[in-house]
């Protein structure tokens, strides 16, 4: 069904030993693979590459490797292993790279809402935090209002800091805050088989009908863009990876275009 192409078939092969090993014979490697976000003590500087190779389950796993078996080949079919190569692991980084840029911003709007809140405690405020950074936490209106109908108490302002300290801390030190999975890579594979062949139709099995590439492509960073703006409560999909992943396939065809010569 699939010819697989040897860089392909390499990198399969790994992510699929790696996901075993994590998953049963050396679980800490996930803490110690996953990339953090920036400030906390357990980001280091090898989780920009280690963690494209290790996976949260195995439907993210399957969907990842199948992406990468179904439009992977024929890239490397025409670029050359070591370029194919090259390419996913740009694409990867370069998404690890601007996740955390943007998870930087997130955080560091949270760390000025709390200083905000040290400032000018308010039921309505504190009530306020959680509708904006923890959308699908609940237990907080009763606090909220009890604060709100109570001012001047003490007690209730010293709680709900306290809490609010915990939340930015635990966002931004949790071990479980990491980030992984090779689908920033995958995206700007997608990307590049959406530029350079755009017209190749499709069939999806959610499609009754197929679809070009180029259309699928656009469609899905669109979808991808709105959900990371739009956080919905319970999403812990890493939408901006997967777009950073694709600007970085950008980028990259568009350098390599310049020696057309060895791009095609």
């Amino acid at each position: 069904m699939f010819n697989l192409t040897p860089t392909v078939r390499n990198l399969l092969i790994a992510n699929v030993i790696l996901f075993l090993i994590q998953t049963s014979l050396l679980p800490g490697l996930t803490q110690l693979g996953s990339l953090y976000p920036i400030g906390s003590p357990y980001l280091q500087p090898w989780q920009f590459v280690t963690y494209m190779f290790l996976h949260g389950s195995w439907g993210h796993i399957l969907s990842n490797m199948f992406g990468l078996i179904s439009f992977g080949p024929l890239l490397e079919q025409r670029w050359g292993a070591q370029r194919f190569l090259t390419f996913w692991l740009v694409c990867g980084i370069g998404a690890g790279v601007l996740y955390e840029g943007v998870r930087f911003y997130e955080i560091n709007r949270m760390e000025q809402a709390r200083q905000e809140y040290h400032r000018n405690p308010s039921g309505g405020d504190f009530a306020e935090f959680f509708r904006q950074y923890l959308p699908d936490a609940h237990g907080y209106e009763s606090v909220a209002a009890a604060l709100q109908r109570n001012p001047q108490s003490q007690e209730l302002i010293a709680s709900t800091t306290q809490t609010i300290d915990e939340v930015v801390t635990q966002t931004r030190d949790s071990r479980n805050g990491g980030m992984l999975g090779a689908s920033g890579a995958l995206f700007g594979i997608l990307f590049a088989f959406a530029y350079l062949f755009p017209n190749t139709e499709l069939f999806l099995l959610f499609f009754p009908f197929p679809i070009k590439a180029k259309y699928l492509v656009f469609f899905y960073a669109m979808y991808e863009l709105y959900s990371g703006v739009h956080r919905t409560p319970g999403d812990n999909v890493a939408h901006f990876a997967h777009l950073g992943g694709l600007v970085i396939g950008f980028v990259i065809l568009k350098v390599w275009e310049r020696g057309r010569g060895q791009f095609y």
